[in-house]
């Protein structure tokens, strides 16, 4: 298939236009470079632009003869999203639609979403299933899920079909090393820990240690990134008119921000010092996947199982790239 990446030039979609080109899809991909990094870019044809620009997402899509879309262009930071609504609503929904909009009126109708589990918002249970309420507790998450609805809408009016994977913690690096992380400001705590570990900051702050969780620090679900890849993929090749996928993408094992350091500190033989701060409002104390749902629907089960595997590559990563890619 021809493929569109949109925000492919980004941390997850860089790693999935090079899992398309490896399994014989050819992926073309449009990205602002507002988070993103044209050396990010491995393979494919780089459109830089925004995807609101209805005249040059449809010249692309008809150029190009796409088949369908993956959509990776969100901004993604809970606390901006919180300060900053507007900027979610015009990015997040409203240049969206645009998108759907160019889609809609050159007959692609098959398009890859990525969604989050911050539309769960405060789960009721954990592991959380597909069934969880959606409530979310932030503008980020409320913005996803409304993409989710016109996804279902435009499915039932207009013949699309779609997948909406909501991803858990995205983590790791591509394997080979050549391509990461690279977010500024960064607020994903596996590289903040290996920053400190590098030496580029002095401490990690554990953002409180009074959780009901066992050890008393809040709980997360890392799931590869390289494992998100191919959960779309799967998606991707399971489209066709009607079809609606909603599933959690994570590993259904979660680790605590204290195991995440030991891990980080076994990896890189750094001591890395901690300190505790207060809690960050808005937090769940624990989040984890129940991702029985994918393997049922996409045959996809995570290659990463482990937390260890995962900070390997991306200290693989940030090791040889201390800089990301300015260097």
């Amino acid at each position: 298939m021809n493929v569109l990446v949109v925000g492919g030039a980004g941390y997850i979609g860089s790693h999935m236009v090079r899992l398309l080109a490896r399994k014989g899809h050819t992926p073309v991909i449009l990205d602002n470079l507002t988070t993103g990094f044209a050396p990010a870019v491995t393979t494919g044809k780089l459109y830089i632009g925004e995807m609101e620009n209805t005249s040059l997402v449809e010249t692309i899509l008809k150029e190009h003869r796409i088949d369908a879309v993956m959509h990776f262009a969100a901004c993604a930071l809970v606390g901006e999203s919180v300060s900053d609504p507007a900027k979610y609503y015009r990015n997040n929904v409203v240049a969206t639609i645009a998108l759907l909009e160019s889609m809609r009126r050159q007959g692609v109708q098959k398009l890859v979403f990525s969604s989050t589990c911050a539309t769960y918002g405060i789960p009721q249970t954990v592991p959380i299933s597909e069934r969880e309420p959606q409530q979310p507790v932030n503008p980020y998450g409320f913005t996803k899920l409304v993409v989710e609805h016109a996804l279902a809408d435009y499915t039932a009016a207009y013949g699309f079909s779609y997948a909406a994977l909501r991803y858990f913690n995205a983590s790791g690096a591509s394997p080979e090393g050549d391509i990461g992380e690279d977010h500024d400001p960064e607020s994903h705590l596996i590289p903040l820990v290996l920053q400190v570990a590098l030496g580029q900051r002095p401490h990690i702050t554990i953002f409180g240690d009074d959780w009901p969780t066992p050890d008393k620090t809040c709980v997360r679900d890392y799931i590869h990134v390289d494992d998100l890849g191919a959960a779309h993929l799967a998606a991707l090749e399971r489209l066709q008119p009607g079809v609606e996928i909603k599933v959690n993408l994570g590993t259904g094992r979660g680790y605590s921000v204290r195991e995440v350091i030991d891990v980080c500190r076994e990896v890189t033989g750094h001591p890395i010092p901690e300190v505790v701060g207060p809690r960050r409002p808005g937090d769940p104390p624990e989040l984890v996947a129940d991702a029985r749902e994918a393997a049922r629907v996409l045959g996809w089960t995570p290659q990463y199982k482990t937390l260890r595997p995962i900070v390997e590559t991306a200290w693989n990563w940030h090791r040889h790239h201390p800089r990301g890619y300015a260097k």
